[in-house]
């Protein structure tokens, strides 16, 4: 079986709307980053007023430290941030430690408050190490999910854990993806609703699982599909809240109160490579992308007769974005498509799928839109703040900022820009105008 070059993007990163019940203290806010894909899981954020240009020499670095390898995002609330990374060891015959590691920082400085350490068995790493995931704040809990499928519930404050789940060892759950050759462990990212903390686990009847988010005891699990590594969302049809999720097989969707399936669309992607968020717009849409074999779909939803229609609006091939973040502006979506060679900035016609434009200045890139403006971080370490439209792309910055390689999606509160790549976490601050 052949293994495609950086073929799990691997795991990347992935995975929607606010938590609610027990996750009012974590509403929507313009200074906190509380969960992947930002306050409303879908990388667009409020922000302060960005300039629209910075020095060459790239926005003012407030500090930067080593850190291991992980591709989890940084989340930050107050004067705290949180992320996870694998330590690394000397030696090129045993280059990962067996455990991982949950961090938070202070925020002004970036030194380490506080460490959780747990074992974590070393996976196919030769596109990047684990955790993949990115973890979740609720409340005085920080949740977050491990490359061995493993399941913690932290005290934020001090990194003490309250409650955990392995769900491979107790439940039988998926380790790795089951068809992909490569097998690097899972990145999908937590998700809470109500009281409850959702995730992705896999097996016979529980390819998503719900815990009580204070004791760990199990709500329900439902499911049985393919994990892939897509970080599920919550979205409202009609008035009804649904969880979808993305797996190799599917795009479906569940009742997050009881993990009833409520509809199911194929989506088969070659190996069970499905890597990217999904995105849900107001006209009811959503759109789901992959590289490979089986580029991007546009659905419909809406609920008739106490069930879920879904009406598939177009397919394309020439839309295929593999682990990156992808954003909606209306009516065109922007993401960085490809998947063996150059990933080019694309933009697709939300009503028909048609490629609007390309752009070839950046590589692979995660998006964040932030006032009206798309922040740029492309895999080589190249930040750029750009503003698109129907018409094309107007670069109006661009630095490097990064020395290795970044997978990782920026995180973005008022101007200060968080980011990561395999050795390095850093706070810059984005000129404002």
């Amino acid at each position: 079986m052949k293994v495609f070059p950086r073929l799990a993007g691997l795991v990347a990163v992935l995975a929607g709307v606010v938590p609610m019940g027990f996750m009012s203290a974590t509403a929507p806010s313009d200074a906190a980053w509380l969960q992947w894909g930002g306050p409303t899981r879908d990388f667009v954020v409020r922000s302060a007023p960005l300039a629209d240009e910075w020095l060459e020499t790239g926005p003012k670095q407030a500090w930067s430290r080593p850190l291991g390898e992980g591709h989890s995002m940084i989340l930050a609330e107050g004067n705290r941030l949180y992320t996870m990374y694998r330590p690394g060891r000397a030696t090129v015959q045993d280059p990962w430690a067996a455990e991982e590691m949950v961090i938070a920082l202070d925020e002004a400085t970036g030194r380490t408050v506080w460490e959780h350490r747990y074992p974590a068995r070393p996976l196919d790493f030769k596109y990047g190490a684990g955790p993949h995931a990115t973890p979740l704040i609720v409340g005085d809990r920080l949740f977050t999910a491990g490359t061995n499928n493993q399941l913690f519930a932290l005290d934020k404050r001090t990194g003490k854990a309250l409650w955990s789940h392995d769900l491979v060892k107790e439940f039988g759950a998926q380790e790795t993806l089951l068809r992909c050759p490569v097998k690097a462990g899972m990145s999908a990212s937590p998700i809470a609703y109500g009281d409850t903390v959702i995730v992705l686990a896999g097996g016979a009847g529980q390819g998503v699982m719900a815990f009580d988010q204070r004791t760990g005891a199990v709500v329900w699990k439902s499911g049985d599909l393919n994990v892939a590594q897509a970080s599920p969302i919550l979205i409202d049809v009609d008035g009804e809240t649904q969880l979808v999720v993305f797996s190799g097989l599917a795009v479906s969707g569940f009742d997050p109160r009881d993990g009833r399936l409520l509809w199911s669309h194929p989506h088969d992607t070659r190996y069970d490579m499905n890597m990217g968020t999904p995105i849900w717009g107001p006209d009811k849409l959503l759109f789901v992308t992959s590289a490979y074999d089986n580029g991007s779909r546009m659905l419909h939803l809406r609920r008739q007769g106490g069930v879920t229609r879904v009406e598939e609006r177009w397919h394309t091939l020439r839309m295929r974005v593999q682990f990156t973040s992808s954003i909606r502006m209306g009516d065109f979506i922007v993401g960085s498509s490809g998947d063996f060679g150059p990933m080019f900035l694309t933009a697709v016609d939300v009503a028909t799928g048609a490629v609007l434009w390309q752009d070839r200045r950046f590589s692979r890139a995660n998006l964040l839109l932030a006032d009206g403006k798309l922040v740029v971080l492309d895999e080589e370490g190249m930040l750029g703040l750009a503003r698109a439209t129907r018409a094309g792309l107007e670069v109006l910055a661009q630095s490097q900022v990064l020395a290795s390689w970044s997978w990782t999606t920026p995180t973005l509160v008022g101007s200060n820009l968080y980011i990561r790549d395999k050795k390095t976490i850093a706070k810059l601050e984005l000129p404002q105008r």
